[in-house]
């Protein structure tokens, strides 16, 4: 069997099992602020992004990794591997695809590129796949056209925590943002085709959280839904309410809970949570 190096970006943090595994490699984005770059979970924390925005006001921006660090670190994997495969957040949302696929081709060694179309923890779900269906003997062309399908069929929901950082990056539009903060509305975002949509607006957060409950009651009602991520900006306590719900009332549905991190933070802010899931196809 090839010996294959499983290689992400910051944006998906890995669980327990893919921390452990030594053929997976993360590339961290960058956070700037100040002009200062640091790597996203290796010289910054979410804890201490969000300390720097409230207590000193401070408004950072991302960017992805440079071809030239995809570059470095594929060389060192073509000397120990033979085939890489690179699945990134949406290229619709960085360039983080691009500049992989740059890289890929400045290097000897076959690097397949998966722009997953989407952010954080449902990228882990999906490197999963990957390596379920290529270590069952699919071929890497048949194993990113199942994970593609199993992609497309993603539901996700999120409650910004901070309209005005998510406008600043460019990621909501000017109408949608005024929308938003002149009317008190709280607008539900979505992610389709890879890029950030205002699927619904209601007047407070309970009302909110109970549409995207809502959308969930939905899916699994089809009997297509196994498990589902709950995604938190500051604190795995915002999640506890939301588990304890989703655990009461869908008891069977496998629930995931991961942080969004510093780079998906500092456009979403502190305060987001919002839940994804897939529908088995």
């Amino acid at each position: 069997m090839e010996r294959i190096a499983w290689v992400t970006d910051s944006t998906a943090l890995l669980d327990e099992e893919l921390s452990q595994n030594e053929h997976v490699y993360v590339v961290p984005m960058i956070v700037i602020m100040d002009g200062e770059e640091y790597e996203d979970g290796v010289d910054l924390l979410p804890e201490e992004l969000y300390r720097k925005m409230k207590e000193e006001n401070k408004v950072p921006t991302t960017s992805q990794p440079s071809v030239g660090t995809f570059y470095e670190l594929y060389r060192k994997l073509e000397k120990e591997y033979d085939r890489v495969v690179s699945i990134h957040l949406s290229s619709k949302l960085s360039g983080t695809v691009s500049s992989s696929r740059q890289a890929a081709q400045l290097v000897t060694i076959p690097v397949d590129v998966f722009d997953t179309l989407l952010i954080s923890y449902p990228m882990i779900l999906l490197l999963k796949r990957l390596m379920y269906y290529i270590n069952s003997g699919f071929s890497m062309e048949e194993a990113f056209t199942l994970t593609r399908k199993y992609a497309d069929s993603h539901e996700t929901y999120v409650l910004i925590g901070s309209l005005d950082q998510l406008h600043r990056s460019g990621r909501l539009t000017g109408t949608q943002y005024y929308l938003g903060s002149l009317l008190s509305l709280k607008p539900i975002i979505t992610i389709e085709n890879g890029l950030l949509q205002t699927k619904t607006k209601t007047r407070n957060l309970k009302k909110a959280e109970n549409q995207i409950f809502h959308e969930l009651r939905k899916s699994i009602s089809l009997g297509k839904v196994k498990e589902c991520s709950i995604l938190y900006g500051g604190s795995p306590v915002q999640a506890e309410p939301w588990e304890k719900r989703i655990t009461e009332e869908f008891p069977e549905v496998k629930i995931h809970i991961s942080p969004l991190g510093s780079a998906i933070g500092v456009h979403t802010g502190e305060q987001t949570i919002g839940i994804s899931w897939f529908k088995e196809v």
